[in-house]
């Protein structure tokens, strides 16, 4: 669900998949599905340049302006989180997965432990 007023969720699998072009004959093309062979990834190779915007959300505070910049180095903040509870996965501003947090040689890096399925 879109939390934007005026945007519009898209499920782009279903998308790709209803795509009907008509060839010169005037029959409807089904680009990314042949008869009895299953889509793949690879049937969306024309999206993979397409940017996204990805966020792993740890959690979040409530806080004043005074109390924000009262702030500065090894502050800690509350989140409204436990510890060892899964983070949240966005893309482009739309709850998709969660997650845990994990450590990749010297690096922070997300690993989704849970896809959510699209509201229809």
């Amino acid at each position: 669900m879109t939390d934007k007023p005026g945007m519009k969720d898209i499920d782009l699998p279903n998308l790709i998949g209803d795509v009907d072009l008509m060839a010169s004959d005037d029959k409807p093309v089904r680009p990314y599905e042949e008869e009895g062979q299953p889509r793949g990834a690879g049937d969306l190779e024309n999206v993979f340049d397409v940017p996204v915007k990805v966020s792993a959300i740890l959690g979040r505070a409530r806080m004043g302006i005074g109390d924000l910049l009262k702030l500065g180095p090894g502050a800690v903040l509350e989140l409204d989180r436990k510890v060892g509870e899964a983070i949240d996965i966005y893309i482009n501003d739309r709850l998709v997965a969660r997650g845990e947090v994990v450590l990749v040689e010297d690096k922070l890096g997300v690993t989704m432990t849970e896809i959510l399925k699209g509201e229809k």
